[in-house]
């Protein structure tokens, strides 16, 4: 149950008879806390059939008594019951676990006796300006940028002054400059101040063209990103089962581009939530609207469809009423809310926007789930076009040339060398493949380090075991006598593998370690082990004869050839099959063998005719027609047949060739997720206490009674209705909930605490004409962010001094007045960027699939399953290392261990507000984590290179590049005598120095002594450690 802080408990009680009581800032959190479960908006678990959220129910007697009689409290028999001594009649029960405090009584005695007069929730009522403000309506809508600016900073001091004057307080002094820019610049970037911006500000003092330089920064938009991330549930994997990859980093970017062209928030709404169905409708329109496809999928064996897709659109709608409503909507979804006017009919009448979603139930544990945008480049689309072009004009090529060559029906022949290939630069034609671990296997295009054949190589790479399974379909491979398997292999000398295999129909062949199969998924019973593994960073061809090592016979059809890895990243090439057959018994030598052999086998390959597959299920002694033989035959000479004559080889080449460069071209291009809807809608029902089987009655797709009309475009109300009816000017919540997360992004705390809830249960506004103001000005801006964020950081406020006084803990520990500036410890991801920022190490790259930084070994394989392609964590290196926190990739049943420490959500639901703990197990993660000691060993190197000449330079250069200030006295003498003792250890102990400076895969830089960095390293980490470092003040 909701607790009120401090704070609001100075706010909701009432210390003078002489106040006037408000319903919405003194009552309704009492009787929201304490009696509203039971005499509330939910009818079906609403008690004595009495009602205290409304007027009506309040006022009206029952059985001659009143439940509230307005100044009357003898007559009020809500009253009598809250001061009664009899337990059986004292409310709230005994058994309830709930009383309420004196103060709470003396609130609610003198709300009677004055006259017990109610409110309409405080949040659905449409906001006002403040008397205070200048702020009016003019025709369009919109006022100029510069007054509305000035005007609303002015008006937000004067509101929050006026509020610290009823505690006899007043605004503290302004911080001093050093202090301002860190402020400012970790606030709209996420990144502390240059030496050089520090240096710029203090000399020139400009304030606010430092706040417009910063705003300015593509950093910018990636910090204003994270922010939204939390609240859409972004992450880099479905979430469930197999929690497998998805593409949809491009939602990320799209969002982060948004931010730094400052879309209007209303546009943002509208795109995210139905930019498909705009006219004409933009690329980044429709990838906006990947905000509805971030919610968490399955595809489990059992899972039922329809149970799914209920699951789907209930957290769709749920999601939608945390981020734009400030509902807890969800939890209508079972029964009416007990607190809000927010029924279970309407709660199924919003999910029925998101249940005729075109997305299926069932993700298939792919990165590529339909609805599905491919996002090319104009200059991928132009390879694209080019190379399908090539594809089309060779195969015609390939297929006149076939029209004119001569065949003949081999005879009984004498046996002769046949050689079948399985794939080199693309796979047999028509075949079929899959990769047990999904995206674990990729084609790469002419490799640094060279193919052994053609231009392609097939990589497998995944932190256990990968293997890609292919089948032969249209070219059926049949083991003749003296048959060789073999395959080039070369294991990556940074990621060696423990073994690379080969199966031949579920018998496997083992070069390696092949204990390593003991006790997992992987092992079966036979394998062979034909030798150690393959020399590292070298082509080397593995082969066996399947007779010998698998006890095959001659005429064995090969149904699955697999290549497999276990244990690191192996790239393979021409994999074949050759040995000696009959011409007139070999698929690829007789037409009539080859026709035969497919008329038993699976013939529904997209690249085989209609026609062409009907004619091969029937036995060739059957088909008699000419013309229908010869297209047989003909399609066998272009594509399967060999040998063949100049003409005709030279034609295929030119093919294969193309085909592998129009594969290649297309497996470049990336994608994304979008929502869309099904043609046809479905029809929607209530789902009778959340059970999606037992379905109520039917419902449409409108909006909650409590809030202004829906206005619909059609006869039936579409998702863009939705978005619209959002961001109008009668919707009273909208603007309320975005300004105030905007609030606590730059102050630490919304001036709603409860940033996800502004119903009954949620905290009532510390400064309620404060946030009206701010929405009505906010909508006025034309939904501007970034001049709202510039109106926050030019006020009084936000450029106090943050002094940390006993008084003012105690009246307001979590600086709600705000009679001091804003002080709060860094979240996850500025921590981690801040230490990679100082230390040079940080690449700011941007956008681009979700990179794998330093984690703990095998931190996905607890929660992993065998066949995803995230049970093993395999982390990138090189600049991908040190990207930004905001690309690391985010599995979400496992999230990066650093991030979670620091209380990052792992994204499997909406988060509008982060808890901030503080354990022992972040100081040591600071302490101790690779990236952040490696962070420390780089700014060590920036000292001795950067700092000066001496230690007192190179100390205040390091403390001053960390918290853009110089050490004041006594922090410089601890920090001399650090260096001094640390400097003694490691002259004493170089091994230590040695280890010391070698953590992490930044090559350490040449010049100063080990023992001489390894102390200052120690001295970055230090000063990394301190508590100022890691807050924002």
């Amino acid at each position: 149950m909701l607790r009120l802080t401090p704070i609001l408990l100075v706010l909701t009680s009432v210390a003078a008879a002489e106040e006037k009581i408000s319903f919405n800032q003194h009552i309704r959190p009492i009787l929201s806390e304490n009696c509203f479960a039971c005499h509330g908006f939910d009818s079906k678990k609403r008690e004595a059939e009495l009602r205290l959220d409304t007027p009506e129910g309040a006022y009206t007697a029952k059985d001659g008594a009143f439940p509230i009689k307005p100044g009357d409290l003898a007559k009020s028999e809500v009253w009598q019951r809250i001061v009664t001594t009899d337990e059986d009649d004292l409310m709230p029960p005994p058994k309830s676990h709930k009383k309420l405090t004196q103060k709470q009584k003396d609130t609610l005695k003198l709300w009677i006796e004055q006259g017990a007069s109610y409110q309409k929730h405080w949040a659905f009522e449409r906001p006002v300006p403040s008397s205070k403000s200048q702020v009016s309506g003019s025709k369009s809508g919109i006022l100029k940028h510069e007054t509305l600016e000035l005007e609303t900073t002015s008006t937000i001091d004067a509101l929050l002054s006026d509020r610290l004057a009823k505690d006899k307080l007043a605004f503290a002094d302004e911080a001093d400059r050093e202090t301002l820019i860190r402020r400012v610049s970790f606030t709209l970037t996420g990144l502390p101040p240059t030496l050089a911006e520090v240096d710029a500000y203090l000399k020139d003092g400009n304030y606010e063209a430092m706040v417009d330089r910063y705003m300015k920064s593509p950093r910018f938009g990636e910090e204003m990103a994270r922010h939204w991330l939390d609240v859409a549930r972004y992450a880099d994997t479905h979430g469930l089962h197999l929690d497998n990859e998805r593409n949809m980093w491009a939602y990320r970017d799209w969002v982060v581009r948004a931010f730094n062209e400052n879309l209007p928030f209303d546009q943002f709404t509208v795109w995210q939530i139905a930019g498909d169905q705009l006219p004409n409708a933009t690329r980044d329109q429709l990838i906006a609207t990947g905000f509805s496809r971030c919610n968490v999928t399955t595809s489990e064996g059992g899972a039922i469809d329809e149970e799914y897709r209920h699951l789907y659109a209930v957290d769709r709608a749920a999601t939608l009423t945390t981020a734009w409503l400030g509902l807890t909507g969800g939890c209508a979804q079972c029964h009416d809310h007990k607190y809000d006017p927010l029924t279970t009919a309407e709660f199924y009448s919003l999910y029925a926007f998101f249940y005729s979603s075109a997305d299926p139930p069932m993700d298939k544990n792919i990165n590529t789930t339909e609805p599905y945008l491919r996002l090319p480049t104009p200059e991928q689309q132009k390879a694209l076009n080019a190379a399908t072009a090539a594809e089309s004009a060779t195969l015609k090529a390939l297929d006149a040339a076939a029209q004119k060559a001569v065949f003949a029906e081999k005879t009984a022949a004498e046996t002769q060398s046949i050689t079948q290939v399985i794939f080199d630069d693309v796979f047999a034609y028509a075949a079929e493949t899959r990769n047990t671990t999904r995206n674990a296997s990729a084609w790469l295009n002419e490799p640094a380090f060279g193919a052994k054949a053609g231009k392609r190589v097939l990589q497998l790479s995944n932190g256990q075991f990968s293997e890609e399974n292919i089948t032969p379909t249209l070219t059926p491979v049949v083991l003749g006598d003296s048959s060789r398997f073999s395959v080039w292999v070369r294991l990556d000398p940074l990621n060696t593998p423990r073994t690379v295999s080969v199966e031949l129909n579920n018998k496997r062949v083992v070069w390696g370690d092949g204990s390593v199969f003991t006790g997992t998924a992987y092992a079966q019973e036979g394998d062979v082990v034909a030798g150690p593994l393959p020399k590292r960073g070298e082509w080397t061809q593995l082969s066996f004869d399947p007779a010998a090592v698998l006890g095959f016979k001659p005429g064995t059809r090969i149904n699955v050839v697999s290549v497999q890895q276990f244990g690191g990243t192996a790239v393979f090439d021409r994999c074949e099959v050759s040995g000696q057959s009959r011409p007139d018994k070999h698929a690829l030598t007789s037409f009539v063998t080859w026709w035969k052999l497919m008329s038993g086998a699976k013939k529904n390959s997209p690249e085989l005719p209609a026609a062409l597959a009907k004619m091969l299920a029937t036995a060739p002694e059957k088909v008699t027609d000419a013309k229908q033989r010869e297209a047989l035959l003909r399609f066998y000479l272009a594509r399967i047949a060999q040998p063949v004559n100049d003409d005709l080889a030279k034609h295929r080449t030119a093919w294969q060739n193309a085909l592998a460069a129009r594969s290649a071209a297309d497996l470049a291009i990336p994608g994304t997720f979008i929502f869309r809807d099904e043609e046809k809608p479905r029809d929607t029902f209530i789902a009778m206490r959340g059970a999606y089987n037992k379905l109520g009655d039917k419902v449409e797709p409108t909006t909650p009674a409590a809030f202004h009309p829906l206005k619909k475009t059609g006869s039936r109300a579409t998702r863009l209705d939705l978005a619209q009816w959002l961001v109008a000017p009668e919707n009273p919540m909208t603007a309320r909930v975005t300004v105030n997360r905007f609030w606590q992004q730059v102050f630490g705390i919304g001036l709603v605490k409860t940033s996800h809830d502004f119903g009954s249960q949620g905290e009532p506004p510390s400064h309620p004409e404060l946030l009206d103001h701010l929405a009505v000005t906010f909508q006025k801006s034309g939904w501007n962010v970034k001049q709202l964020l510039k109106q926050f950081l030019m006020t009084k406020a936000f450029k106090q001094a943050s002094p940390v006084e006993s008084n003012l803990l105690s009246l307001d520990p979590e600086n709600r007045l705000l009679a001091r500036g804003p002080r709060v410890r860094l979240d996850a991801e500025q921590i981690r960027d801040n230490a990679l920022f100082v230390s040079g190490l940080i690449n700011l790259e941007m956008g681009g699939r979700g990179v794998r930084t330093y984690q703990p070994p095998n931190i996905w394989e607890p929660v992993g399953y065998g066949d995803s392609n995230t049970r093993y964590y395999l982390q990138d290196h090189g600049p991908s290392l040190y990207r930004r926190s905001l690309y690391s990739f985010l599995k979400r049943t496992a999230p990066p261990p650093f991030m979670s420490n620091f209380d990052a959500p792992n994204r499997e639901q909406s988060c509008t507000r982060r808890e901030r703990s503080n354990t022992p197990m972040q100081a040591l993660q600071l302490l101790n984590d690779v990236q952040h000691f490696e962070a420390a060993r780089a700014l060590a190197e920036r000292v001795i290179a950067e700092g000066g000449a001496d230690d007192e330079k190179r100390l205040h250069w390091l403390f001053r590049t960390v918290l853009s200030r110089k050490p004041d006295a006594k922090e410089f003498s601890m920090l001399v005598a650090a260096l001094v003792k640390q400097r003694a250890l490691y002259q004493n102990d170089p091994k230590a120095a040695e280890r010391a400076i070698s953590v992490g895969e930044s090559t350490p830089k040449k010049g100063a002594a080990p023992a001489e960095t390894a102390a200052w390293t120690l001295i970055a980490n230090l000063v990394l450690n301190l508590d100022e470092t890691v807050t924002r003040n």
